[in-house]
Parts: C-alpha cells; sequence; structure tokens
C-alpha cells in the first residue's frame, strides 16, 4: 500500500509538471517549422462596380472581357499554387477587398483566418495576409500608412505580429508604389514606403535587438535600390547587418540578376521584385531561426511562358485586356522558421 501511494505521487506530481510545462506562459513546446509566403496574384478582382475606386475595367462586360468562367478560372488557379506551397503565413498583394481573400480562402484547401485593412489606394488593390490559426496566435494587427510626398494615397503596409511556440513573430506585408510614370520621377515614392516600414522596423528592434522579423513584398524596386538599401536598411550581405545603418537581411541573393531564376520580368529582363526580409534574430540561435536552405521561388515549366517575346516570363492571367489564363505576371517567394 505504501509502495503504491508513493507510486501515485510520482505520478500525479509528473502530470502537474507537465501541465505547467505546457500552460504556464511563456513556456510552450516546439511544433515544428511553419512556412511563410508571399505573392503578388495580379488584380484580383471581384465583379461588383466600387465608386470610390477604378475597378470598372474587371467588371461584366468591361474593358478586361471578365466573365464568370475567367473569374472562377483566376481563382482556380491561385488556389493551385497556394495548395501547393501551403503557406502558414501568406502575404498576397493586387487583392481588391477582403471579400476577394474570403473566395480565395473558398478555393484553397486549408481554411485560413484572414487579416485585411481596406487602403486608399485609388485602383482599389490593397495587400492582405491569411494565417494557420492551428499553428499560431495572433498578437496584434494594423495599417501602416504611408505618405507620399505627391500628397496622393497609396497601398498601406500590413502589420501582423503573432506568436509561434510562444515566441513573437513580427510580418510586414508590402506593395510599395510602381515606377509608373518614370522611373525616377517615381524613386522618391518607394522611398517614402521604405522610410515608413524603417521606422516602424527600427522602433521593434530598439525595444528588443534579437526580434524575429520577416517583411515580405513587392517592393517595385530591385535588392539593390536605394529605397531597399538606403531607405529600409536592407542589405543581401548577412555581415553586414548591424553596419552603415544596415538592419536587415535581404536573403533574395540567389536570385538577384540570376537570368534563370526571377521573380518578375520586364523589357526581357530577369528582376526581383518581390523580396524576403529578415531580421538578424532569427539568424542566431534563440527563438526562432530561418531554415536553412529554406528561401524559394515557387517555379516550374507549366509556371512560365515559352517561346516567343515572352519566354521566360511568369504565366500570366492577363495578357492586355484578353485573358491569357495563366497564373500571374509574378513568382510567389517562400522560406521556412523554426
Amino acid at each position: 500500500m505504501f509502495h503504491f501511494n508513493i507510486t501515485v505521487m510520482k505520478n500525479t506530481n509528473l502530470c502537474c509538471f507537465l501541465f505547467l510545462l505546457v500552460f504556464i506562459p511563456g513556456v510552450h513546446a516546439k511544433t515544428g517549422p511553419i512556412k511563410l509566403a508571399f505573392w503578388n496574384v495580379e488584380n484580383l478582382f471581384d465583379l461588383e462596380d466600387d465608386p470610390r475606386t477604378r475597378d470598372n475595367e474587371f467588371l461584366i462586360g468591361g474593358k478586361k472581357n471578365v466573365t464568370y468562367e475567367s473569374y472562377n478560372l483566376k481563382l482556380e488557379n491561385l488556389s493551385e499554387v497556394i495548395n501547393q506551397i501551403s503557406p502558414d503565413i501568406l502575404g498576397l498583394c493586387e487583392v481588391e477587398n477582403r471579400f476577394m481573400l474570403e473566395e480565395l480562402n473558398r478555393t484553397i484547401e486549408r481554411d485560413y483566418t484572414i487579416i485585411h485593412y481596406e487602403s486608399p489606394d485609388r485602383r482599389g488593390i490593397d495587400v492582405g495576409l491569411m494565417y494557420n490559426k492551428q499553428r499560431l496566435q495572433i498578437v496584434e494587427s494594423g495599417p501602416i500608412t504611408v505618405s507620399l510626398p505627391t500628397g496622393n494615397p497609396t497601398r498601406d503596409i500590413l502589420y501582423f505580429h503573432c506568436r509561434k511556440d510562444g515566441v513573437s513573430l513580427y510580418v510586414y506585408v508590402n506593395h510599395w508604389p510602381s515606377k509608373y510614370g518614370g522611373v525616377n520621377k517615381t524613386i522618391p515614392l518607394r522611398a517614402a514606403a521604405a522610410d515608413a516600414l524603417h521606422r516602424h522596423v527600427a522602433a521593434i528592434l530598439a525595444d528588443d535587438p534579437g526580434a524575429e522579423i520577416v517583411v515580405m513584398g513587392d517592393l517595385n524596386d530591385e535588392p539593390d535600390d536605394a529605397s531597399v538599401t538606403e531607405h529600409l536598411g536592407a542589405n543581401l550581405n548577412l555581415e553586414m547587418v548591424g553596419e552603415d545603418g544596415y538592419i536587415l537581411w535581404n536573403v533574395m541573393g540567389p536570385w538577384h540578376k540570376n537570368p534563370n531564376g526571377s521573380t518578375y520580368m520586364y523589357a526581357g529582363k530577369h528582376m526581383v521584385y518581390d523580396h524576403l526580409i529578415v531580421s538578424q534574430g532569427l539568424t542566431d540561435e534563440h527563438g526562432l531561426k530561418l531554415v536553412e536552405n529554406s528561401v524559394d521561388v515557387f517555379d516550374g515549366y507549366k509556371y512560365r511562358q515559352h517561346d516567343g517575346k515572352y519566354d521566360g516570363y511568369p504565366f500570366r492571367f492577363w495578357a492586355g485586356n484578353r485573358v491569357l489564363g495563366g497564373y500571374s505576371d509574378h513568382m510567389p517567394i517562400y522560406l521556412s522558421i523554426e
């Protein structure tokens, strides 16, 4: 009887310890790596007229010749790729509104939780984020306003703070102003977006130098452009982070100026407009860490165009006002964190 009681006490104590291990704040079991992805999905518009935006070309009977069939094909093609990547956090841009995120979520195998804020963009295209609530716990989210020197409205930056295994992860989804109207004329616009992001990231790093941060998005500039290097403070060389004002590491180095791997093409030139950029905290042995060799561009023969003038270009959905029937004019990008 005495031996039996001792065993019961030991088992009870063990159960109590395991209970505390799981439920005490800040103590969490490891749940394996998560995948983060970003994709510019090329004009994902609904079929309803929004009088506040310039969306008429995507209406039934509009200039783009949209039909119910092409609308459903667009969603089907996007979901095909997203299902293959199967991210736990998915940043998106060129999405008209929350309804289109819900429509996309309806066609995807995994049921995501949606984060979206209506932006003041005149075309009506926003950024959005979808995440797996089974793997991540949201802390807060919100839009970061970008004030342009022209005074014109532009897309917000989406800020998402979550926890994985009790460790904070900060994610930013971006779609910086394009070069429409001229490259040199629009440089200050992307610099303004970079400055807004830099202020937010720098404030987090000032409070916690080891903070784990992922910046993702279509920056409409390449990794060595001033908006990315000087204004945001992101360098392709990890050894430069912490020096000369660099606070982030741009992990797109293998695709930069690589003719066999790009996220975007223009005038026959392979480019990296879509970026994954991380903080130094994701390179150490504390908290979360970037999984080695996990950064990649989702690619494949069927996702590129072949032959002719546009050989090698991403297989886009629109060709001017004609439905080409592909996926997007940008390639998706992704990485994993453990």
